[in-house]
């Protein structure tokens, strides 16, 4: 029996929902527990191939268990195709989220059973509740011991409240459910064996998408998405607003006061499980997927242009997003040891792939700076900026990254320059509150709230507003502190009045090597008195990079290169044998938090070395 062209699929029966919450709350988990139980899978052993978290399809993402781009999917159940966005749940992402909200007519709220709703499950919901969306609640991993769903329940009802809902949106229903085992049901202690009571939500409670015409010259889709095909180009992803498009129909890509840029589809998709559909024709509420047209850009709107486009509806307003908070410099790697592994090492080459990006990362600017081998790249925070280093690096570039610096403004009513600060919420065991309430106070935080956690462990739950120039570093120096155990959540909160104080990033200085050569062991067996190193013998080294933590304030050579004298003469000490200790193995965030003001990053396919700037030497020199 033919399959029936999904582009034909009537309104009524779609639902587009996102699926948002705090990282880590279970979404991805989710999705995977409804594409199990829509047949999407061919046989159970298919489903096995296909592993757990089959969204998070990238390297990147199943390496750091978190998802980083949003993504779309569609399933059928019941006669009803359900377009689903999975979207990212660190604040540093936040961009997608809201770029994908513009798809949906409702989404699905995850909140954890045991934690309730978090930072970030404040920020996404927000978004939600202002385009007057409807929330279906799902209390994920149910299946918890120390699960507590009505004390969960009510604080989003409160956090709903505390955002200005509509009556319509508070009247929410709720859904319990484990992802992980692929049960859910309206009361936590009446699950049914399979997600059908969540199917149902769904179906119930999200709005079909409201349609005012399926008219060819109506046609308005607003472009949310980029994705790039081998054979095919450049693709736009779109959901259709208001109008019908067909395949090879003349369109235009269309801005307010831009000017129109012209072209044919080529082909046309709609989601099909976790492909895409090739269809003829697509109507309002459907999510589609098209070629043909090289330069479309996230915020355009595909009207038509039949005949020269003058019947064409007028252009939406393009996807407003918050600004980026943080900046780094990425240029061309001008060490001693650059060009030995990497591929891309030019200014153009690394120039092309830095704009490439902001094509689909709408949240990520990119600016030439006065060098002509350096750019600023502003993102929403430090994850966000590494993610993007960390892909380079995999393609095969080389790279020199300065250290993250906070974006200021100048408040346009009273001049004055204006820093992002973050909201902070750290759970930890009493016993190392004392000291995270320290490094806060020293980083001039402000405590908002402090209390024990209501739940059957013995931990604080600590809140500070922090300028987000504080946050920088202050993560991996947490963690060391509270020996792993702080679980820290931060978001974005508002800019504010610029403190007129220096926040010190790090008390201790930086080894840094003496000469340029290859390390030996006998030169770290006597700098390893000074300081924690990073490096082993062996590898090569070159003047004034950082080889190791000094363990007192400001920075100190050292001759890691030094190698024994030999004479023909026994030595008294010979029986007396010093072991080298491990080195402290570095990644790359770990890199970028460690970086001073006046430090570099070096990237390389294979290594990661720190150095001076060189830049900033020279000026040190004259003073």
């Amino acid at each position: 029996m033919a399959e029936p062209s999904v582009g034909a699929t009537s309104s009524e029966n779609i639902r587009n929902i996102a699926v948002i919450a705090h990282v880590d709350h279970g979404k991805t988990t989710l999705v995977d527990a409804l594409l199990r139980q829509t047949n999407v899978f061919r046989d159970e052993a298919q489903a096995n191939e296909a592993g757990e978290r089959v969204m998070d399809s990238e390297d990147q993402e199943r390496e750091r268990g978190i998802t980083i781009l949003a993504k779309n999917l569609a399933v059928m159940r019941d006669g009803v195709k359900i377009n689903i966005m999975d979207t990212p749940g660190h604040a540093d992402f936040g961009g997608e989220v809201e770029r994908v909200l513009n798809m949906c007519d409702g989404v699905l709220l995850v909140v954890d059973s045991v934690e309730g709703p978090k930072p970030q499950t404040r920020f996404v919901l927000d978004k939600a509740l202002k385009q007057g969306m409807k929330v279906v609640v799902v209390v994920n991993k149910i299946d918890r011991p120390a699960a507590r769903p009505d004390y969960v329940v009510d604080k989003v009802f409160d956090l709903m409240m505390e955002l200005g809902a509509s009556d319509e949106q508070i009247d929410f229903t709720t859904v319990f459910a484990s992802g992980l085992q692929g049960i859910s049901g309206m009361e936590p202690d009446a699950l049914e064996g399979d997600m059908k009571p969540l199917f149902d939500a769904i179906r119930d409670c999200i709005d079909a998408p409201k349609v005012e015409s399926t008219e060819f010259d109506d046609l308005q889709c607003l472009v949310s998405n980029i994705d790039y095909d081998q054979f095919k180009g450049k693709m736009g992803i779109a959901r259709i607003t208001k109008g019908s498009v067909k395949n090879g129909q003349p369109v235009a890509l269309a801005r307010p006061d831009c000017p129109k840029k012209t072209g044919r589809l080529t082909s046309l998709f709609t989601f099909d499980n976790l492909g895409k559909k090739e269809v003829d024709v697509a109507s309002a509420g459907e999510i589609i997927m098209f070629s043909g047209l090289e330069n479309v850009e996230i915020g355009d709107t595909l009207i038509t242009n039949d005949g020269g486009g003058v019947n064409a509806a007028e252009p939406l307003p393009p996807i407003a997003v918050e600004q980026p908070t943080v900046r780094m410099t990425i240029g061309v790697n001008r060490s001693p040891l650059a060009g030995r592994e990497g591929k891309f090492l030019t200014s153009r080459m690394i120039r092309d792939r830095l704009f490439k990006e902001t094509d689909r990362n709408v949240a990520l600017k990119v600016e030439e700076t006065d060098s002509a081998d350096k750019y600023a790249v502003s993102g929403r925070g430090q994850l966000h900026l590494t993610v993007l280093i960390e892909t380079m690096r995999r393609e095969g570039f080389e790279l020199e990254v300065g250290p993250p610096v906070v974006i200021y403004k100048e408040n346009e009513e009273t001049g004055e320059i204006e820093e992002p600060y973050e909201k902070v919420e750290v759970r930890v065991p009493e016993e190392y509150s004392g000291s995270v309430i320290d490094m806060f106070n020293t980083r001039n935080g402000e405590l908002q709230d402090m209390g024990l956690d209501d739940g059957g462990e013995a931990m604080s739950v600590i809140q500070y507003l922090i300028p987000t120039r504080g946050m920088l570093g202050l993560r991996s120096e947490l963690l060391t502190a509270t020996r792993g155990t702080a679980i820290i959540d931060a978001v974005f909160d508002s800019y504010k009045p610029k403190l007129k104080v220096d926040i010190s990033s790090r008390d201790k200085g930086s080894l840094l090597a003496f000469e340029d050569g290859t390390i030996t062991s006998f030169g770290l067996e006597n700098a390893q008195d000074r300081g924690k190193l990073f490096v082993t013998a062996g590898e090569d080294t070159y003047k004034n990079m950082i080889v190791g933590i000094h363990q007192r304030p400001g920075d100190l050579a050292v001759n890691v290169c030094k190698t024994k004298q030999l004479t023909n003469m026994r030595s008294a000490t010979k029986g007396i044998t010093t072991g080298i200790t491990a080195p402290i193995e570095m990644s790359m965030d770990a890199c970028v938090e460690y970086l001073a003001s006046d430090e570099i990053l070096e990237v390389t396919p294979s290594k990661f070395r720190m150095a001076k700037n060189p830049d900033m030497l020279g000026k040190k020199k004259k003073k």
